[in-house]
């Protein structure tokens, strides 16, 4: 396969699966302000601060609002288009990314994620947005599980799905995490908080939401929430299929795949880090999270995650050239297929109207 190929396969998918958690993460805290009637500016803001903190792009987003609101965190994670993680730009680039390989995916694939995109950029997602955000965010949602299921469905079993996997639950298991560090005010810097008021147990149960875990968590420890169980039940759970151990697994499976070395083995530093991290996730309990503290821990495996992505990158699509000619000629190259991509993607994306809903109970519940 090339490696342009394995790219773009493992860039739309890594897309999809991103535009999904943000829409999860964001109709969740919308939903969980109708729990908190009297929050004024300086109580909205530590609600909304934290969730563009933990999508690692607070720099960027405090150049582009000063102020942070409601409409201006929700405006920076769905519709934002200076914003390459928005949920409108991931959609974007996941479509830009599977027109470049459209001959190794299938038809089924490419049509609903055409649809998806189209309806980012129709009248009717603005609509819904105002009518009723729920819907809008449920319509993301479920377009980005129609894929995976198309994909799981439709592809061949080849080195393309495997890349396809690799980039969904890297990116799954980075998302999870970051979900889940939201909460990480709330904790002390090491060990578990003595009693969990109902303030925070409303801010732990809708973190289990933004991952659809509620449910699994209720029929594995019941109603109560204990935010140890609830970071041992997100991060560490080898059954729950957003857990961080369940996507690492997958991952090195998929990674494994691609070589075709044993378990056990490796043959780069993918499959070496990768597996290293999923030693380290089988071998460890919520004490040691909390020994460490929560967010000391989730900020270490999401540097690891970052590495694996990295070494993915070495491994196979980067390819050193034997001469300075033939690399300066393919520098030329990439930066006018990047620039002709981002140029096809900008130009779509200021057609999106950013819109944003009046702030109701009914209707959206942001400030």
């Amino acid at each position: 396969m090339l490696s342009r190929v394995a790219n773009s396969l493992y860039w739309m998918s890594r897309y999809i699966e991103r535009a999904e958690n943000i829409a999860r993460l964001v109709d969740v805290n919308l939903q969980l302000l109708l729990d908190f009637r009297n929050l004024d500016d300086a109580g909205l803001a530590a609600h909304w601060l934290p969730i563009v903190q933990s999508s690692g792009d607070d720099e960027l987003f405090q150049k582009l609002h000063p102020h942070t609101t409601g409409q201006t965190v929700t405006e920076f994670l769905v519709f934002q288009t200076e914003n390459p993680n928005s949920i409108v730009s991931s959609i974007s680039q996941a479509r830009e990314n599977a027109r470049m390989v459209r001959d190794q995916i299938t038809a089924e694939l490419w049509e609903e994620l055409n649809r998806l995109y189209l309806f980012l950029r129709s009248d009717r997602a603005t609509e819904m947005w105002f009518e009723n955000p729920a819907d809008f965010f449920t319509t993301i949602r479920n377009g980005s599980l129609l894929l995976q299921g198309l994909t799981d469905a439709t592809a061949v079993r080849n080195e393309g799905w495997s890349f396809i996997q690799a980039g969904r639950y890297l990116e799954r298991a980075d998302k999870t995490s970051r979900i889940l560090d939201v909460r990480h005010a709330s904790l002390p810097s090491k060990g578990v908080p003595a009693v969990t008021n109902q303030s925070d147990a409303l801010g732990w149960s809708a973190v289990l939401r933004s991952c659809s875990a509620w449910d699994g968590y209720k029929a594995l420890h019941g109603a109560e929430i204990q935010p140890a169980l609830v970071a041992d039940f997100l991060l560490l759970s080898d059954e729950f299929p957003r857990s961080v151990r369940f996507c690492v697994r997958h991952l090195n499976n998929a990674l494994r795949r691609i070589s075709g070395v044993a378990e056990g083995r490796f043959t780069n530093d993918a499959e070496k880090l990768a597996g290293r991290l999923l030693a380290e996730f089988q071998f460890s309990t919520a004490d040691d999270v909390f020994d460490i503290g929560l967010h000391t821990y989730i900020d270490v495996a999401q540097a690891k995650l970052n590495a694996i992505g990295d070494a993915l990158f070495q491994a196979y699509i980067f390819q050193p050239f034997q001469t300075p000619e033939d690399y300066e000629l393919r520098q030329q190259e990439e930066q006018q297929q990047q620039s002709l991509s981002e140029f096809r993607v900008s130009e779509t994306l200021r057609q999106i109207p950013r819109s944003q809903p009046t702030a109701t109970r009914q209707r959206s519940p942001h400030a």
